[in-house]
């Protein structure tokens, strides 16, 4: 299937309210136990119920708290994992966790230097001949022009780690089954992340979602019910609540079948520190083929990824000893301190939910719950987050009586058309990755061919001890088109081969890390958003595979523009921050963003006005030309009397010839823009707003907030 059937194939907007189903307790059928029993707690309704302790999952706890909502985190579980998995952050992402508490600054100290990890390196080992490498880090990708913070290269569980203790300085407790602060009797208030205990059945009625959960407890089966008003289902790639409430997943199935072994070497990390530092390794030999992520090369912390073919190969095939070898071949000399911590398969699909929202509005899906990338490009995770990001002011918007249910409808809205580009987009670059070994002459989908004609062909009738030596002998007779023999320059074959690769790396056709135009410069078409009144909906974009760079622009739906500002309500003490800093980070307030003319002074006290009505908090913000500072606070105090919620900056350019705040907008001076909580931009005008200036600004609120849909 090409991209653009794979993007056409989805329904980007489903707006139907399906039923839930009420599946019985021995739905779980994998769980045996002596006897099974049904607790009634005296929990009093929970704003929110998340299920799934995550990064998604965590990230949606610490935005709904800073918010004022209290919820309660589930997780399957007994403990959180320690397999490292993801482990590149993208520049949304960190500008989201900017606002976690100093969460970004805690990566960017503890993450690796990124000239340690900003390389792929295609090899013949570890230790043998180069074969290309591509340097993914551009110098303005660290010049901080676009956005105020860069990427990060961290491990998942390290996230993971910092996150929890992030929430433990917020008032949450963690509370497992066994320890003395299992909560297994206790009523549930909000602040708490349960370990061990897994969501078996959900039902809904107008009022609220009952989720029925199990957790084991000396020998036994025990099972409670949780009620919440909002259910968020953010339990990864296999997420029992989409399967509970029937949402199907729609995409490619099985792209590929491998095994993941995190280990450590010291040994290894001090060599290729010296030798060849670098992020990904792709590893072609004669014995094996695999890829070496390097998590860490100063504490010396990898992930081997390596093909897996069942049934013919099983775990079994590489227990901790076969895994060692496998590495050593990999490494291409011997090494005395390799330690296996962890051997687990994994299947990559390219799939997105049918649906994100259902039950009246009141059950969510989140992250891989919600869509199932290839890990090239690194989307996975950071459009999860992003996912939280989006939806957690829409749910303290509900629960703070400032937005009605559908609000929750524009979460799909707007996340899904993303969730459906970003799987094409990881498919492609998956692709693109598949170039390299196909070039060596090991084309990935005759491997895949020959193991579908084995498992469902003349050779499904074959003792499956022959078929294992049939697929070992294909794939042995395949990789020996590596042998020395043929790949050098004074072969023909060879040195043609060669020379198609550096072409790849050459023209960007390799696998890519970095996508600036798509990480930052993603755009709601429709949702909680009022769009240009002279706008045209584009076709949707297909994804290019290569990198684009991000072009500011402030149309609706789009991120806020990033520049440099001073703060002059403390003049002459000027802080310089980000205009993405005059975003609220602990409450849901808009951000009504004017320069200093007396049109826009008025538009802002309807605005003021049209938001008390509304009771949604609202903060506008006076951006001064970068020449002028005279009169700044007693003009604003004057025109914007009596209200009080504003801010007086003025913008920093990075040199005489950089373009100004409202040209990098493509805006006039006489504009304004209306910054939702997720820093997305929710309404703007270009030029000076004519006519009734509180009906206008009544209507953008209501839009926005979804009361005109109720009316319509």
């Amino acid at each position: 299937m090409g991209v653009s059937g794979f993007i056409k194939g989805f329904k980007l907007l489903h707006r139907t309210k399906p039923r839930i189903r009420l599946h019985p307790y021995g739905y779980i059928q994998r769980r045996y136990f002596l006897d099974t029993k049904i607790l009634n707690s005296s929990d009093s309704l929970l704003p929110v119920l998340i299920v799934g302790a995550g990064p998604v999952g965590l990230v949606l706890s610490v935005l709904l708290t800073k918010f004022g909502i209290k919820c309660t985190v589930l997780e399957k579980n007994k403990g959180f994992s320690k397999h490292p998995q993801a482990h590149f952050i993208n520049n949304r992402t960190m500008e989201v966790f900017r606002k976690l508490d100093g969460l970004a600054e805690e990566i960017q100290r503890s993450q690796p230097p990124v000239d340690l990890w900003g390389k792929f390196i295609y090899c013949t080992s570890l230790t043998g001949s180069i074969l290309g490498s591509v340097d993914h880090m551009h110098p303005q990708d660290f010049e901080k022009i676009v956005s105020p913070v860069s990427v990060a290269h961290f491990s998942q569980y390290k996230l993971t780690r910092l996150l929890v203790k992030l929430l433990e300085n917020l008032g949450f407790g963690i509370h497992t089954l066994e320890g003395p602060d299992s909560l297994d009797h206790e009523p549930l208030r909000g602040g708490e992340i349960l370990m061990g205990y897994e969501c078996v059945s959900i039902d809904t009625t107008d009022e609220c979602v009952t989720a029925t959960v199990s957790f084991s407890k000396e020998g036994k089966l025990l099972m409670r019910k949780i009620q919440s008003k909002i259910l968020i289902g953010a339990d990864g790639a296999g997420s029992m609540v989409r399967k509970l409430v029937g949402i199907d997943l729609k995409g490619e199935k099985d792209l590929q079948k491998l095994v993941s072994v995190h280990f450590w070497s010291k040994d290894l990390g001090r060599y290729l520190l010296n030798e060849r530092p670098g992020m990904l390794f792709f590893i072609f030999n004669t014995e094996v083929i695999g890829v070496i992520v390097a998590h860490d090369l100063t504490q010396g912390e990898f992930v081997l990824q390596i093909p897996f073919y069942p049934p013919q190969q099983n775990l079994e095939d590489f227990s901790p000893e076969i895994c060692k070898k496998l590495i050593l071949k990999l490494v291409g000399q011997e090494l005395s301190d390799i330690d296996v911590i962890d051997i687990k398969p994994w299947v990559m699909h390219a799939e997105v939910a049918e649906r994100f929202v259902c039950g009246n509005n009141q059950i969510m899906l989140c992250g891989d719950a919600a869509h199932r990338f290839p890990p090239a490009g690194g989307f996975g995770m950071n459009t999860g987050i992003q996912d939280a990001h989006n939806l957690a002011w829409k749910i303290a918007s509900l629960l703070n009586g400032v937005a009605p249910t559908s609000i929750l409808a524009t979460y799909e809205t707007e996340r899904k058309p993303i969730a459906v580009f970003n799987t094409a987009l990881s498919v492609q670059n998956f692709r693109a990755a598949m170039a390299v070994p196909a070039t060596l002459g090991l084309d990935p989908t005759v491997a895949n061919s020959v193991h579908q004609v084995i498992n469902k062909g003349f050779g499904s009738i074959l003792p499956s001890s022959m078929q294992k030596a049939i697929l070992d002998g294909i794939f042995s007779i395949g990789r020996s088109q590596l042998s020395e023999f043929i790949l050098n320059e004074n072969n023909p074959l060879g040195s043609s081969r060669l020379a198609k690769l550096r072409h790849i790396f050459e023209e960007g056709k390799s696998l890519q890390l970095q996508f600036p135009a798509e990480d930052l410069g993603f755009r709601y078409l429709e949702g909680a958003l009022v769009p240009d009144s002279d706008d045209v909906v584009p076709a949707p974009e297909l994804p290019t595979g290569r990198r684009r760079d991000y072009v500011p622009c402030a149309d609706p739906g789009s991120r806020l523009p990033h520049m440099k500002a001073k703060v002059l309500s403390n003049f002459p003490s000027e802080e310089t921050i980000s205009t993405l800093d005059l975003v609220s980070e602990n409450k849901v307030e808009f951000l009504l963003i004017i320069a200093p003319m007396e049109e826009s002074y008025n538009l802002a006290q309807a605005a003021f006005k049209v938001a008390e009505e509304y009771k949604v908090s609202t903060k506008v913000c006076i951006l001064w030309p970068a020449d002028s500072v005279t009169r700044v606070q007693p003009e604003s105090k004057a025109k914007l009397a009596p209200w009080k919620n504003y801010i007086d900056v003025i913008e920093v350019k990075r040199s005489l010839d950089s373009s100004s705040w409202w040209s990098t907008c493509q805006m006039t001076e006489q504009g304004a823009i209306l910054v939702r909580p997720d820093e997305h931009i929710a309404w703007r005008s270009k030029s000076r707003v004519v006519g009734d200036l509180y009906s206008k600004m009544k209507i953008v609120f209501s839009t926005v907030l979804g009361f005109e849909s109720m009316n319509s």
